[in-house]
């Protein structure tokens, strides 16, 4: 049996427990893990001048494969996001998030199979802004004045978007493959292209273009806004979404809504070499060492790691033992309860417990 060597990066506020409970429920699986733990964040910062030291990276370069608890990113101000930089620093351009119903999960709807495929690189989370008022933004806003014969007002932020034939081309291909090797019927791609015809509109252009190559997949494409109704009206007729960087995040949240919130909502960052794997919701710093938030998230993604490295049979397992224990109800977290307050909720750990004794029955 193979034996892997996999970065751990336990994150921080809520982080360290879901990481936790995640580690025990994969030891159970029977796969043998080497844990390369790596620590990031809030805490590293204040000690090293850095969330993300050069060694965390270096660890996940060596391993290949690495799954990361949430890590707090300061609103406003502070060190820019931990997730941003690791993927546009490993290059890990796609971002992949399904969006699964299990029965039992609070939830309006009970048919929903969705992955959205999100572009990680580009648009606007590549970072390129400029701060109001500064020397260069001014003479940015004035050539823009000068080139366009629009008018920016100089008490403006300013924030890029590039969107390239090559960042396009690679994230469209990743989804069709991904579609074919999961045995899913259609690829939609969902854009602004009616109102942002040089950046959306080269999207939409290049996607249909690679969508030629795929004659066993069906295409469609959504304007973005229209795709949010749609998904929330009659998700069924949705399969595998690819999006750019800014609406992938924030349809991926409203397909989380769709299956019962982010705690059941998994997420992977996958580039060429590496993949990184890791919960959609955040560090949720109020609830730090309470043993309260919802780990499933996380063990899914572990689940979704499992099958990255060849090990489906496990991945099946764990996918069938958590879903038995939010079929079942009884040992699931506050916010899988009828009400929030309800006192038959149990903590972090009891959950990660009954998913164990589901494996080993």
């Amino acid at each position: 049996m193979n034996r892997y060597t996999i970065t751990l990066i336990p994150g921080d506020g809520v982080g360290p427990e879901i990481t936790e409970a995640t580690k025990m429920v994969l030891e159970a699986t029977g796969v043998p893990i080497e844990w390369d733990i790596q620590e990031a964040g809030e805490e590293v910062y204040k000690k090293e001048g850095t969330p993300l030291p050069e060694r965390v990276v270096e660890s996940i370069k060596r391993n290949r494969v690495a799954i990361k608890g949430p890590i707090t990113t300061p609103v406003g101000k502070g060190f820019r996001s931990v997730n941003v930089t690791l993927r546009q620093s490993l290059d890990l351009y796609a971002c992949v998030r399904p969006c699964k119903s299990y029965p039992g999960a609070r939830t309006r709807y009970d048919n929903v199979d969705i992955v959205i495929i999100r572009e990680n690189t580009e648009d606007l989370y590549a970072g390129v802004e400029f701060e109001k008022g500064r020397p260069e933004t001014l003479k940015l806003i004035e050539e823009f004045n000068r080139l366009t014969g629009k008018r920016i007002r100089e008490d403006s932020g300013i924030s890029i978007k590039p969107i390239s034939v090559y960042g396009t081309q690679r994230i469209v291909k990743f989804a069709f493959e991904y579609a074919r090797a999961n045995g899913r019927r259609k690829v939609t791609a969902v854009h602004k292209a009616n109102i942002m015809k040089y950046s959306d509109g080269l999207f939409l252009e290049v996607a249909r273009e690679v969508a030629k190559e795929y004659p066993d997949i069906e295409f469609e494409d959504r304007i973005v806004d229209n795709m949010c109704m749609q998904l929330v009206q009659k998700p069924e007729l949705y399969d595998v979404l690819v999006l750019p960087n800014l609406y992938g995040d924030i349809v991926s949240d409203l397909g989380a809504g769709l299956i019962g919130g982010l705690g059941l909502a998994p997420g992977a960052n996958i580039g060429d070499e590496v993949a990184v794997f890791e919960p959609t919701h955040g560090s949720a710093p109020k609830y730090r060492g309470q043993n309260k938030v919802n780990p499933m998230a996380m063990i899914l993604s572990g689940m979704m790691m499992l099958r990255h490295i060849g090990e489906q049979e496990a991945a099946e397992r764990l996918d069938r033992a958590v879903a038995e224990v939010i079929k079942e109800g009884r040992r699931v977290t506050y916010d899988m309860k009828p009400t929030p307050d309800d006192p038959t909720a149990v903590g972090t750990m009891e959950v990660a417990t009954a998913i164990v004794e589901k494996l080993k029955n």
